[in-house]
């Protein structure tokens, strides 16, 4: 699958979670890892969207990792050479 393949419905999720009141720049999945203490609703959104990528283990701890390292950042934005 090529990078602008991946990159759109990441796009499109950050889009959706900025409309909901998120951080323009993450995910649903990472914020529902995030909050998944403060609240039964969370709690369920989490386990719900992991379910939905069952093919990924740990699906929104994968991604809150991948935004706190700054994976979805092109290398130089990253600190990489």
């Amino acid at each position: 699958m090529s990078r602008q393949c991946k990159q759109i419905p990441i796009a499109i999720d950050q889009l959706v979670n900025t409309i909901c009141g998120g951080w323009a720049d993450e995910t649903i999945s990472s914020v529902a890892w995030r909050k998944r203490h403060e609240g039964k609703r969370w709690a369920l959104l989490r386990k719900m969207i992991d379910s939905l990528f069952f093919w990924q283990e740990n699906h929104c701890e994968s991604a809150y990792q991948s935004e706190k390292n700054r994976l979805q950042c092109p290398p130089e934005l990253r600190g990489e050479s």
